[in-house]
C-alpha cells in the first residue's frame, strides 16, 4: 500500500502520527523504520530505563510497554477490519494500561526484544492484506477507520516515540 490514508479514514487525533509517516510503501516503512528505534532503544544503558524526563511522566520501560502494548492493539483492530468485521472495536485507556502493568520491573533488553518481535508479527499481517483490504473501512473507539490508517497510526505512533525519547528521556 502506498498512498496515505485520507484524513476521513481516521479520527483527528490520530492525525499527529499519520503526519509525521513520510510517502510510501507502509509496509516497507514499518520495516525500516523498526531497525533506527532498536538502535536507538539498544544504545540506552539498562540503569536509565527507569528514568522519566518529569515527574509524572512514564519512565523509558513504560513509554516502551506503551509502543508495544499500542501496536498490539492497532494490528489487532488492523485484523479485525481487514477482515470485513464490522464489529464496533472499544477504545482503551493508555494510562490503565500502562499503570496496570509492571514494565519498570523488566529489563529493558526485555522489553526492546519484545517490541521487535511485535513489529515481526505486524509485518506478517500486513504484507499479506489484499487492496480490498487495506480499504476497508471499521468502527475503533467509536470513529471510523481503514486497516492502512491503522498502518499509518503504529508507524507514526512509534516516530512521535521516538522523538520523545530523543528530545526528552535522552537529552
Amino acid at each position: 500500500m502506498t498512498t496515505k490514508p485520507g484524513t476521513e479514514e481516521y479520527a483527528p487525533y490520530y492525525g499527529k502520527y499519520v503526519t509525521l509517516v513520510p510517502e510510501g510503501d507502509i509496509v516497507a516503512t514499518l520495516a525500516s523504520q523498526i531497525n533506527e528505534t532498536l538502535a536507538l532503544l539498544r544504545a540506552i544503558p539498562e540503569e536509565k530505563g527507569w528514568h522519566a524526563y518529569a515527574p509524572g511522566k512514564w519512565s523509558i520501560k513504560q513509554s516502551l510497554g506503551h509502543l508495544i502494548d499500542t501496536e498490539r492493539i492497532m494490528a489487532y483492530r488492523a485484523l479485525r477490519i481487514a477482515r470485513h468485521d464490522k464489529t464496533a472495536l472499544a477504545g482503551f485507556e493508555q494510562d490503565d494500561f500502562v499503570a496496570h502493568s509492571d514494565f519498570n520491573a523488566r529489563t529493558l533488553a526485555d522489553l526492546i526484544e519484545e517490541f521487535a518481535v511485535v513489529r515481526q508479527a505486524t509485518l506478517h499481517l500486513l504484507k499479506h492484506l489484499r487492496a480490498v483490504d487495506w480499504e476497508q473501512m471499521g468502527i475503533a473507539s467509536e470513529n471510523p477507520v481503514t486497516a492502512r490508517a491503522l498502518a499509518y497510526i503504529i508507524a507514526g505512533h512509534e516516530l512521535y516515540h521516538r522523538e520523545l525519547f530523543t528530545s526528552r528521556y535522552l537529552a
